[in-house]
């Protein structure tokens, strides 16, 4: 009796490490994309006491981007925030997704994108952009791209 329980410890054991296995070597179908947000990252500079992050992800097969920005520190409320693109950092460009509903901090949403957009986002041509009445062509400014493994 004894052997057979060993024996079938065994080979429950064997089994879950396969399966373990199996399920890391699964590519994720989502990526995590990361920005810091200042005013020195504005296209020109402006001077700003803002801060803030950006944390979003996208969806490898539906191209479904979500995000949430945190921010802090700005001049005023939040006349609109946006992702801009396609642009690389120093260069401005259109918004692209604008945030619906408040822009109290945090800003949640989600989006579907075309297979372009996500291109690009996934290249870091796209940044967040939050605009005040002291500052209308935007106080705090992130590139936005893939987070790095350092950066968990």
């Amino acid at each position: 009796m004894t052997r057979y329980l060993i024996r079938r410890i065994g080979v429950l054991l064997m089994a879950a490490l396969l399966a373990t296995s199996c399920a890391m070597m699964a590519p994720d179908k989502t990526v995590r994309l990361t920005g810091k947000l200042s005013g020195a990252s504005e296209v020109p500079a402006v001077s700003s006491d803002g801060t803030g992050t950006v944390e979003a992800t996208l969806h490898k097969e539906t191209n479904l981007l979500t995000w949430k920005v945190t921010y802090s520190g700005v001049s005023g409320p939040l006349r609109a925030g946006h992702f801009h693109g396609n642009a690389m950092a120093g260069q401005n460009a259109p918004p692209v997704v604008p945030f619906q509903g408040g822009l109290d901090s945090p800003i949640q949403g989600q989006a579907t994108l075309t297979a372009a957009q996500a291109a690009d986002l996934m290249a870091g041509k796209w940044y967040v952009n939050l605009h005040t009445a002291r500052n209308p062509g935007g106080e705090i400014r992130a590139q936005v791209g893939p987070a790095s493994v350092s950066s968990y």
